[in-house]
């Protein structure tokens, strides 16, 4: 880092997933990792150099280029409500001052389903704003399964690769692509044309892992367009609970000079999802059925997917309806992952290890946008764990940075063992178990709010995995939300939609 180089990069990070449903606010604070405010300057690469993360790889990309780095800020929050302006201001400043201070090339880990109060397009807007400061210069970015598309976005960067995993494995991957394909187009060995197009689906998160249909044959066809050629092919799955113009399912490809080329992918990709626009659909079924279907299930651990209430989707993580049903039908032998609920916690912390305690757990968050107050459950159990609540991921999926749950306690309700945490975490590493004295292997149940991420972590541990229709501003039943700025009509939200397409491209 102290080395004199010729070319100087910035390299910085700026992610967040809105769902524009949730009522979990976003301020600066939330961008923070594990108990140490957001990273600046010397702290970013130190943080994140080696990591399993797109701004890990955009590191050492530069590294081994030779580059001079510069890296401003690196913030990354929990998907939440919208982000706050003094946040998305004083993140965007922080990187556009770095640009205007001078340098050759910039490099942005993005997500790309970013919602400020001011702005519905978080790092369009960035973007664009990096384009007047410097209009020549070359800009790689690196962005999320989720990303919802836009002109803007495409427009105003110079390679743009998406992760091709849910759960989020290849992240790394993701941003040593965007980063290798800058380092090329720089040294004049790619002239990268990029092409951009969508089709009117509402996909549901739950149909997005890589491992299943209909997204996994997507990204298959992806990567065999980059075997055959392609500098980068991309399939964004969309964020559904971002209720912008441009949520939906969307493809980028990137050819070498040759526009053609990239549109014939771009508009294979995207035919094959309208064909299976069915298919990204996920049916539910009511949840005591459900519970009383696993009750008599063999053999564990089986996974109780409570997914209406994801933090890594904006949920509150403080809904109790799951919870409350596998407590009300007698299952035994449960570990829960887990309970955002601070003052909770504090109730634990006050009355100590071993002490046996009466509280009204969770439902401290109302959520509007789906006509629901907020519904504790009392319960009475013993604290058996108090913690820090910070691990280190040691899963692909952000492997080497630091989990940071808050303080955490663990209460013990009969044989279910409840993880009370103070700060919205989702459940992909076992870490968030085994950090706190549980080891997940010896449970017959796991309630975990989440969606697909888990199995980063979880796939090797489960037998099966259930999904719950529990409560939560993560829901996949449409018909609890009002989508009021989606472009309309779209699938599966109306009927008789024909495969209306948008069209974009940046060369």
């Amino acid at each position: 880092m102290g080395i004199n180089r010729s070319t100087r990069v910035v390299v910085a990070m700026m992610e967040h997933e809105t769902n524009t449903f949730s009522p979990v606010p976003t301020p600066l604070e939330r961008f923070g990792r594990g108990g140490f405010g957001v990273p600046e300057g010397q702290a970013v690469y130190e943080r994140f150099k080696g990591t399993g993360t797109g701004i890990g790889g955009l590191l050492d990309v530069a590294d081994v280029a030779g580059w001079d780095i510069v890296t401003p800020i690196a913030g990354n929050a929990a998907p939440s409500g919208k982000v706050q302006t003094e946040a998305y201001n004083y993140m965007s400043d922080q990187i556009c001052a770095a640009v205007e201070a001078g340098c050759d090339a910039v490099m942005l880990d993005l997500h790309g389903a970013m919602v400020a109060e001011t702005t519905t397009d978080g790092e369009g807007t960035l973007l664009a704003r990096i384009r007047s400061i410097a209009p020549d210069i070359p800009i790689a970015i690196s962005l999320d399964l989720h990303a919802n598309m836009t002109d803007a976005i495409v427009d105003n960067c110079s390679v743009l690769v998406g992760y091709k995993t849910y759960p989020h494995l290849d992240m790394y991957e993701a941003g040593e692509h965007s980063g290798r394909l800058l380092v090329r187009m720089m040294a004049g060995e790619v002239d990268p044309v990029m092409v951009w197009g969508s089709r009117p689906i509402l996909a549901q998160t739950l149909r997005m892992g890589h491992e299943d249909e209909p997204m996994g044959p997507l990204l298959e066809m992806a990567r065999l367009q980059e075997s055959r050629g392609m500098l980068a092919s991309s399939v964004f799955g969309g964020f559904p609970l971002a209720d912008i113009w441009h949520a939906g399912l969307s493809v980028v490809t990137v050819a070498d000079r040759d526009q053609a080329e990239a549109e014939e992918a771009r508009d294979v990709l995207l035919d094959a999802a309208w064909a299976e626009r069915a298919e990204f659909v996920f049916e539910s079924e009511p949840l005591s059925e459900t519970i009383a279907k696993a009750k008599v299930m063999e053999d564990g651990p089986i996974i109780l997917l409570d997914h209406a209430d994801n933090a890594a989707s904006g949920g509150t993580q403080d809904t109790v309806a799951v919870l409350a049903e596998v407590i009300e039908q007698g299952l035994e032998d449960v570990a829960v992952f887990a309970i955002c609920d601070p003052a909770a916690v504090q109730q634990m912390t006050d009355a100590g290890v071993g002490t046996d305690i009466t509280l009204d757990l969770g439902g401290k968050t109302d959520m509007p946008a789906i006509g629901r107050v907020g519904e504790p459950l009392t319960v009475t159990g013993r604290v058996r764990t108090l913690s820090d609540g910070q691990f280190v991921v040691t899963v692909p999926m952000g492997r080497g940075t630091q989990m940071d749950m808050g303080p955490t306690a663990v209460l013990e309700v009969g044989s279910v063992r409840i993880v009370v945490i103070s700060r919205n975490v989702e459940p992909w590493d076992p870490g968030c178990f085994r950090s706190v004295g549980i080891e997940p292997t010896d449970m017959r149940y796991l309630i975990l709010k989440s969606r697909i991420h888990y199995r980063a972590g979880f796939h090797d541990i489960s037998t099966r995995d259930i999904p719950c229709n529990g409560v939560g501003v993560t829901s996949s039943d449409n018909s609890l939300f009002t989508f009021e700025n989606v472009r309309r009509p779209i699938y599966p939200l109306d009927e008789n939609v024909t495969a209306t397409p948008e069209y974009g491209h940046s060369s």
